[in-house]
């Protein structure tokens, strides 16, 4: 399962390039934000669990 500051890959990569985005907020609603250019994303956790492919690199706890 993913948490605060996980590093995880969308099946979709964003338009800047970069498919490696970092959750900065997890609950009801998931908000990510792109470690290319920062964009920031806010979905709900249902969307988030359909359009997530991997997480890449687990928070240091």
């Amino acid at each position: 399962m993913y948490d605060l500051n996980d590093i995880v890959e969308m099946k979709k990569p964003h338009p800047c390039g970069t498919n490696r985005w970092q959750i900065i907020r997890v609950g009801a609603d998931i908000k990510i934000q792109c470690t290319g250019c920062g964009h920031i994303v806010m979905m709900p956790r249902r969307e988030f669990d359909h359009k997530l492919k991997k997480i890449l690199e687990k928070a240091e706890k």
